[in-house]
């Protein structure tokens, strides 16, 4: 029997369509069908009024995730929200060219203003990782339903109380890690592991072996006028302004992420998790540290080496932002070796290797759309190859909203994804000690020190989302 039991990509039950309603049909159809790495079919028009739309965070990606919902919706951008002026104007103006009503969103400062108004039914959030718990959770208690990067959170903490939040205001909540809604992992899926092709899974590899490390030496300086640093910063330790965070230099610290660890492990540990239908890792050790790029301000790990231990097989990640990938077509990307062949799988690409050499291997390629959306290709900062997922992804979430389901990566694995990857570090942090969770009793069981851990200080006057 294949252990990898094939499912529908969302989990949506397509019995009885035919004694549904047309409007209903419409919907459940789109939902199935969008996702087809075959073909995919946007919402537009099976929506009765727009969906009211909030962003929070107008920087590079919290801009590319809204256009890709505007693309795929006839949603309203009726606010938008940064500490950073410039950022926010630039986003209200081009909001107003993206969306057909022409209208210019309201503009805040501060995300708790904009959540007062109480008048979302969306709010996606693409602002630093230390933010993400407190505006998700205040979006859920303002009645929105929301789309929030990854990684869900910097604790395991945070990532318990987001879930929760989630499950008690009856909310759907899509993480941004689309590798769950990217074409030709979805064909992978179903053409090679729930094919059987692999054959029994022994071991799994991710690696990032990407130069993206942010590591310079800039001057204190005074904070420019249009950016609010204070209120950027809010629950994390302020450090000493040395120049506009945004893009790369805020993942560069622990105080406002989990470093590649928790920027590029996240996405491939959760696909492997995806693929092979994994849940919570029994253990996690890690070690590793800056090891090469020692010359700079970052504190975030140049070299790291963490192996999550599931029940029949180990999933090792490595990254180093210095070197050579050791497959240079292959660079950021995850290995899965089962007894029958391997499976390589990037964004780029996938190829399964038979084992036995009569057998074919199978290649598969990124889809782009660049023909039915050209607004893409001048759009500044996209990224084409992950455009279509995303756009999936958007569907895929406003698709659960109406069907009242869970969406393709839904908060739970997202806070799955996120702790594991936060166990890591832990692990580090502590030498190298094993991490064992336990997401029933939410400690780590006879590890006292490791259990304080899942939690990080809060900066007065914030208040951590466990204390409340």
């Amino acid at each position: 029997m294949n252990k990898y039991k094939k499912t529908d990509h969302q989990g949506v039950d397509t019995k009885g369509l035919a004694q549904i309603g047309r409007r209903g049909f419409l919907q459940v159809s789109a939902a199935s069908l969008a996702f087809s790495s075959l073909g995919f079919e946007p919402l537009m028009g099976l929506v009765e009024a727009p969906m009211r739309v909030g962003l929070i965070g107008s920087g590079w990606y919290g801009k590319s995730d809204l256009w890709r919902l505007v693309q795929v919706a006839p949603v309203e951008v009726v606010s938008i929200c940064d500490p950073d002026k410039r950022l926010l104007l630039e986003a209200a103006e081009m909001a107003s060219h993206r969306q057909k009503s022409g209208r210019k969103p309201r503009t805040f400062a501060d995300y708790r203003k904009m959540l007062r108004e109480a008048d979302l039914d969306i709010v996606v959030i693409g602002t630093p990782d230390h933010w993400h718990a407190l505006q998700t959770i205040a979006a859920l208690e303002a009645g929105a339903h929301v789309y929030v990067q990854k990684p869900v959170s910097v604790d395991v903490r945070e990532g318990e109380a987001m879930f929760d939040a989630a499950r008690k205001h009856k909310r759907v909540v899509q993480v941004g890690m689309q590798r769950r809604s990217t074409p030709h992992f979805i064909e992978v899926k179903e053409r090679v592991i729930e094919a059987g092709l692999l054959g029994k899974v022994g071991h799994v590899e991710m690696c990032c072996y990407y130069p993206m490390r942010a590591n310079g030496n800039p001057p204190v300086q005074p904070v420019p006028d249009f950016f609010d640093y204070e209120l950027w910063t809010g629950p994390a330790p302020l450090r000493p302004y040395d120049g506009l965070p945004h893009r790369r230099w805020w993942r560069a610290f622990m105080e406002y992420s989990n470093g590649i660890m928790g920027d590029m492990c996240v996405h491939m540990l959760d696909a492997v998790r995806w693929m092979l239908g994994l849940g919570w890792p029994r253990r996690v050790t890690s070690t590793g540290g800056i090891l090469v790029q020692t010359e700079g301000k970052s504190n975030t790990p140049d070299t790291q080496t963490a192996t999550f231990e599931f029940d029949d097989f180990n999933a090792v990640w490595q990254h180093r932002s210095w070197g050579t990938p050791t497959d240079p077509d292959y660079p950021w990307a995850l290995f899965i070796y089962g007894e029958k062949g391997t499976l390589k799988a990037s964004t780029m690409m996938a190829d399964f290797i038979p084992y036995d050499q009569d057998a074919k291997p199978i290649h598969f390629d990124c889809l782009y759309e660049r023909e039915q959306y050209p607004e893409d290709l001048t759009e500044d900062g996209i990224e084409l190859h992950a455009a279509p997922a995303t756009r999936r992804h958007m569907s895929d979430f406003l698709a659960a909203i109406r069907m009242r389901r869970r969406p393709a990566a839904d908060i739970e694995e997202g806070y799955i994804s996120a702790s594991s990857c936060i166990l890591a570090n832990l692990s580090l942090q502590l030498g190298g000690r094993p991490i064992s969770y336990d997401p029933l009793q939410r400690i780590v069981p006879g590890d006292e020190e490791a259990t304080l851990l899942l939690s990080r200080p809060y900066r007065s006057p914030w208040l951590h989302p466990a204390e409340l």
